[in-house]
């Protein structure tokens, strides 16, 4: 009676397991990006207009907001996020978050600033993929889509 053939389980494990962290770094940046990116992308319903910033601290600035509709009042107290973007005297659409004084910029811009997170999850995972699994055209695609999200929002801003 021959031996019977074992399959190695070790392989299929190693896979498994860095599929799981790049699948867990992929959600976590989407779940870094929503927060932000879910006011840009469901902006409907939401207060639009224009901030001119007046000042910028360490990790935020401020501005005066002239909302989109004539019978709104302007207001002097609201913030946005302080990014190479953002500067000061810097004139920008935004949509406010509901029930806050922040604002999160809108169009193009703000859409894809809103994604880098996302953008880094990606090139970061295409990394584990392509070390752990072995998966090329995985690992390609997940590296061009990190890499095209991160150079698109650089020259948006």
């Amino acid at each position: 009676m021959s031996p019977k053939k074992r399959t190695p389980v070790l392989p299929y494990a190693r896979v498994t397991a860095m599929a799981l962290v790049a699948l867990v770094l992929v959600v976590a940046g989407v779940w870094a990006s929503w927060d932000t990116a879910q006011h840009v992308l469901l902006s409907k319903g939401r207060e639009h207009g224009t901030m001119t910033v007046t000042g910028c601290g360490d990790e935020v600035c401020t501005g005066r907001f002239v909302p989109a509709e004539p019978a709104a009042p302007s207001r002097t107290d609201m913030t946005i996020a302080r990014s190479v973007a953002v500067e000061e005297g810097g004139r920008y659409e935004v949509v406010v978050k509901p029930d806050t004084t922040e604002a999160v910029r809108t169009g193009w811009a703000g859409g894809l600033h809103a994604w880098l997170p996302l953008g880094g999850a990606l090139l970061l995972a295409s990394l584990v993929i392509g070390g752990g699994t072995h998966w090329t055209r995985v690992t390609w695609v997940s590296g061009a889509a990190g890499g095209a999200l991160l150079v698109a929002s650089f020259l948006t801003l």
